[in-house]
């Protein structure tokens, strides 16, 4: 019962016992004249005040209880307010096409990479026989999905941004950590689950992946630049330095490569 309720109950106590009290002088009266026939009738009346007189007490501790919760339900809405808040503001941030991981298609049947084998077996097999991997935890932390907020957007001079939106923008980190995700993927799987049209750009991944400037990040290289987000067109080439400016990307050279190595937060 919240504090309405037991007002309008409070309300309704009031107007009976006004009606009771009636009742009760016309018995006075009928008493004076009919002495031995009243007793009954006091009698009921006597009981149905006590009864009230439990409902108001009842009323009141209940009351009590409601007034000693307000404190502790202001705490709740407080703390549903401030998660409200920050779900908005993800939810503005994220695009409104959520990409798809990248998982190579062309592995053996089994799926490996799919699995949660894969997981507990990465970085312990090599891609060159005569080479081992280097070890590492067991399991393969994803890239990092550090998408940009409309202030951050803003915050980029206007001759950098041109018309880039905050969609445009979080789409194409998505795509980032598709290809890093793809490249991860290639690092470390061992050799017999490779494919022989992947093999070559593994092991050429991998050689990259050991540079002191990459080395413990996830990165992709600007040939993986293949969309659906992300093109190597006018707006793609707009995106990349907008996200080096951020703080997501960084970027290096390595033989002929062009690498960018995605940053944490």
């Amino acid at each position: 019962m919240d504090v309405k309720e037991a007002g309008a109950s409070l309300d309704a106590l009031v107007s009976s016992f006004n009606s009771r009290i009636a009742e009760l002088q016309q018995l006075v009266v009928a008493r004076n004249m009919y002495p031995a026939s009243s007793i009954s009738e006091l009698s009921a009346i006597d009981a149905a005040l006590k009864g009230m007189e439990l409902q108001v007490q009842n009323i009141k501790n209940r009351l009590h209880d409601e007034t000693r919760a307000i404190p502790k339900a202001k705490k709740l809405i407080e703390a549903a307010l401030q998660q409200q808040k920050k779900l908005e503001s993800i939810s503005a941030c994220v695009p409104s096409c959520m990409p798809e991981r990248i998982v190579y298609s062309n592995w053996d049947e089994n799926k490996w990479a799919q699995t949660e084998q894969c997981q507990q077996d990465l970085g312990f097999e090599s891609l060159k026989l005569e080479e081992p991997a280097p070890k590492g935890k067991k399991g393969r932390v994803s890239p990092p999905m550090w998408y940009i907020t409309a202030e951050e957007l803003n915050s980029v001079p206007s001759y950098m941004k041109q018309r880039l939106t905050l969609d445009k923008v979080n789409a194409a980190i998505g795509d980032m950590v598709n290809y890093a995700e793809a490249n991860a993927q290639l690092i470390t799987a061992p050799r017999k689950k490779l494919a022989d049209n992947n093999l070559d750009k593994a092991l050429e991944l991998r050689e990259i992946s050991m540079a002191d400037s990459v080395k413990g990040n996830h990165f992709f290289l600007e040939s993986d630049i293949k969309g659906p987000s992300l093109k190597l067109d006018n707006t793609g080439r707009a995106l990349l330095p907008v996200l080096r400016h951020l703080g997501r990307i960084r970027e290096t050279r390595i033989g002929h490569h062009r690498v960018y190595i995605l940053l944490k937060p």
